[in-house]
């Protein structure tokens, strides 16, 4: 198993890095938490990143609607009033970026891995759901008036894998 703390500063350190180089913005990481997969509904924009290799899972972020149309205007250098489809691929891109860094640092110990493209919902009143472990370590983050839910969920592969040039192939498993 991996270590959580190692999970929590790469998250943080990905975060950290997104924000003040790509958006120009602080970010103040709150307290860790551990969470079971979400059965709560939620109202806003979540975005989610597959992790593929010897270990598999899950990065999202999730925020509320204004603050998704804050962070796209400040990677966009624009303004948004409403979520619409630019603002949807802005935080796929930022999701993008932070699960990518993230996934980076943590290869150094997990070994290579393979990212999804980001796919994001907007709505209110619904639930996400990882297949495959529900262990969620969870880093909240505030920034300018805004918070932001940075999540990871990692498990051994059931099945071997290895990574070639980012693609994620299954190893036959000798009988």
């Amino acid at each position: 198993m991996i270590d959580q703390s190692i999970i929590v500063k790469s998250i943080c350190a990905a975060t950290e890095e997104v924000f003040t180089t790509m958006l120009g913005m602080e970010v103040k990481a709150g307290a860790p938490y551990q969470a079971k997969n979400r059965t709560d509904p939620i109202d806003g924009v979540v975005s989610l990143i597959g992790l593929a290799g010897a270990w598999v899972g899950t990065g999202s972020i999730s925020c509320s609607a204004p603050f998704a149309c804050q962070l796209s205007g400040r990677l966009l250098m624009s303004e948004f009033q409403n979520v619409d489809e630019e603002v949807l691929d802005a935080i796929a891109e930022i999701t993008n970026m932070i699960i990518g860094n993230f996934k980076t640092s943590i290869e150094e110990r997990l070994g290579p891995m393979g990212l999804s493209i980001p796919t994001v919902v907007f709505g209110r009143n619904f639930s996400t759901r990882s297949i495959g472990t529900d262990d969620w370590v969870v880093v909240p983050f505030e920034c300018e008036g805004g918070c932001l839910e940075v999540r990871a969920c990692l498990a051994p592969a059931r099945t071997p894998q290895h990574v070639r040039h980012g693609f994620v192939q299954a190893t036959p498993v000798s009988t």
